[in-house]
């Protein structure tokens, strides 16, 4: 039998995630969002991270608030319900944030290059667009075959992915289901993955469905148990996206002073993290109306 992953949040971070790392996160979009991983990486003091993701929400924001960041290569970091995001707007305005501009077409097109082993993926799109501005990684070449104008989009390969899922076993094999964006390249692409999961089942749980295993143990380095790890982004089947952390972030957010406070309760107090949410609001987020997938065979 393989030796067992599982670790404390806290010590996978610790171990696989050193200053200075290039750190994928927030690879499924609006859900799924590893906000636990995010807290711990603040609570760690970790420094001159480069984030690297489509659409993280508020989770970069987060980290960047905390001093985390030196570097963001996204598609977009804000707050989707409210709009701007304070702290990456105060680090970018101050010169403290290094921003390389992605859609999310071609930060897919990087890490599907850094999961195959190639240098880069041609794509037409960029292509007359003001992200060869910011963007060294983008280079406007002729197709050999063709001659016709193509983009090369460089790949990229992070230190580590964080990946949040329903479900994983104490070895790293991991399901996910709902919209996996980009998770399947960014693991490939990855030197480290760290899964995190709201539940640990047994290795017959997910060996029963091959198909819905999101990346296979053996690239796996560490497996943490964390229930509600993606709160307020949500998780389906488990829990509703919890609008309200969104807008009282933009408020919690809004000056200096008022993010140190956030800070201070919802990272640094060391508190229970549901705890901290209350029974009530984790009950009125939990799914209500449950919508189950057909089947599947897979008999021989």
């Amino acid at each position: 039998m393989p030796a067992s992953k599982l670790l404390s949040l806290a010590e996978a971070i610790a171990r696989f995630v050193p200053d200075g790392s290039s750190v994928a996160l927030g690879t499924a979009l609006e859900s799924l969002i590893p906000f636990a991983a995010g807290r711990e990486l603040i609570r760690q003091r970790k420094r001159s991270l480069t984030l690297i993701g489509p659409i993280s929400d508020i989770l970069f924001d987060q980290i960047i608030g905390g001093g985390c960041a030196s570097k963001v290569r996204a598609a977009w970091a804000g707050n989707v319900i409210t709009g701007s995001g304070y702290c990456f707007r105060r680090a970018v305005e101050s010169g403290s944030l290094e921003v390389e501009d992605h859609s999310n077409l071609t930060i897919a097109m990087a890490l599907r290059a850094g999961a195959m082993g190639v240098p880069f993926m041609p794509t037409r799109t960029a292509l007359g667009s003001g992200l060869y501005e910011t963007n060294a990684s983008l280079r406007e070449f002729a197709c050999p075959f063709t001659g016709d104008a193509v983009t090369a989009v460089a790949a990229i390969t992070p230190d580590v992915a964080i990946v949040h899922v329903q479900r994983a076993d104490e070895y790293g094999n991991a399901h996910a289901w709902g919209n996996l964006g980009v998770t399947r390249e960014a693991c490939l692409a990855s030197k480290h993955i760290i899964i995190t999961a709201e539940e640990i089942a047994p290795p017959e749980i997910i060996s029963s469905d091959p198909n819905r295993v999101v990346t296979p143990g053996f690239r796996v380095s560490a497996v943490a148990h964390v229930p509600w790890g993606a709160h307020p982004s949500p998780v389906p089947g488990h829990y509703n996206r919890d609008h309200q952390a969104f807008i009282d972030y933009q408020r919690d957010s809004r000056t200096l002073e008022a993010f140190a406070a956030w800070q201070a309760r919802w990272v640094d107090s060391g508190d229970d993290y549901p705890a901290l949410l209350g029974e009530a609001r984790m009950a009125s987020l939990k799914i209500k109306t449950r919508a189950l997938a057909e089947v599947v065979d897979y008999g021989y």
